[in-house]
């Protein structure tokens, strides 16, 4: 996809996944060394939010934090489920994007009735109901997005939470974004097979498979929310032990950054057995139709949502699908009103 095709640009889902090219080319990894030597300090955080405010910024942190063996204990869950349990040795990062998502903001108010001092916010608003409930909120610079499917704010979320890792670690991240700006630009712009695109378009699902990261969860709920296609993420494994009995031959499935030693068993089992479409999203060639993405090193990831999101603006399209507008979507899922 692209800017100057009008095809693309008169979507305003569009315009933001290219605006977060700039988001991180100027991301500025200083910005969390205050929070981050009280979070190390503290050695627990605890990320929540719903939806895209939580899938892949907490996961990729959690997976960052175990791969690196970070002396941080990093969990996550929605609001909700974490307002039942006891955060008070927990330092809390409550992200909504519009500072008003119910659940979130509840939950901040319970921590401060709790005298949990160490809560934080992250919003793409300032001045709002989940600031008033936080102890200190952090607003981001990609401002607030106009279509329902959030994209650059949630790579500007990961980028902040995964800034913090980088601050406990000792690693000056700043070059590596400039790269990356860069690594991203060339994923949303890179061009879609067209019998890829064909083969999800017609598939009665299209299923994520890969790391607990968020990547593949997230893109199969913007699969929802882009495409208005059924979607399910498929975590590690999981495509190969018992969904496939479910599965039509017309289903296709994305496998994101494919894990060499489970190729083989994706073939037997998926196209094979199943008799279905199998694309790898990957930084190298592989046994798969591959959507080839640039290495980004340790921050591919950021490079996988966004080859992604350009797969997906390509299948709505194909299906004359308004990207901006879906019929039941909300921006704001569950608005708190005062």
């Amino acid at each position: 996809m692209n800017l100057t095709d009008t095809k693309y640009s008169q979507y305003a889902l569009v315009r933001e996944m290219m605006d977060a090219v700039n988001v991180v080319g100027r991301f500025n990894p200083s910005q969390t060394k205050t929070v981050a030597a009280k979070i190390a300090s503290i050695g627990k955080l605890f990320l929540t939010g719903e939806g895209s405010s939580r899938i892949f910024p907490a996961k990729n942190a959690i997976r960052k934090c175990l791969r690196w063996g970070l002396p941080l204990q990093i969990c996550t869950d929605g609001s909700r489920q974490a307002a039942e349990y006891d955060l008070s040795q927990f330092a809390v990062f409550c992200a909504s994007n519009s500072g008003r998502t119910k659940e979130v903001v509840l939950l901040a108010k319970k921590l401060a009735a709790e005298g949990n001092e160490n809560r934080f916010g992250l919003s793409a608003n300032a001045n709002t109901l989940l600031e008033e409930a936080c102890k200190e909120t952090f607003v981001l610079t990609c401002g607030w997005e106009q279509a329902v499917a959030a994209t650059k704010s949630v790579i500007e979320q990961a980028l902040f939470y995964e800034s913090i890792l980088w601050t406990i670690r000792g690693q000056d991240m700043t070059a590596a974004c400039t790269a990356l700006s860069r690594q991203v630009q060339t994923a949303l712009t890179l061009p879609i097979a067209q019998s890829v695109i064909a083969a999800a378009v017609e598939a009665p699902t299209i299923y994520f498979a890969g790391y607990n990261d968020g990547v593949a969860e997230e893109l199969t709920l913007k699969t929802n929310e882009i495409t208005r296609n059924k979607s399910d993420y498929l975590e590690g494994t999981y495509a190969v032990h018992g969904i496939e009995e479910v599965m039509d031959p017309k289903d296709i499935v994305f496998v994101v950054d494919p894990i060499e030693a489970e190729i083989e068993k994706f073939q037997e089992v998926l196209v094979k057995g199943v008799g279905l479409k199998v694309v790898a999203i990957a930084t190298h060639p592989t046994p798969f139709e591959t959507i080839q993405v640039p290495d980004a090193g340790e921050l591919t990831p950021y490079v996988y949502l966004s080859a992604g999101w350009n797969l997906l603006v390509e299948i709505g399209l194909a299906l004359g699908i308004n990207l901006d507008k879906p019929t039941r979507a909300r921006k704001v899922g569950n608005e708190l009103i005062v």
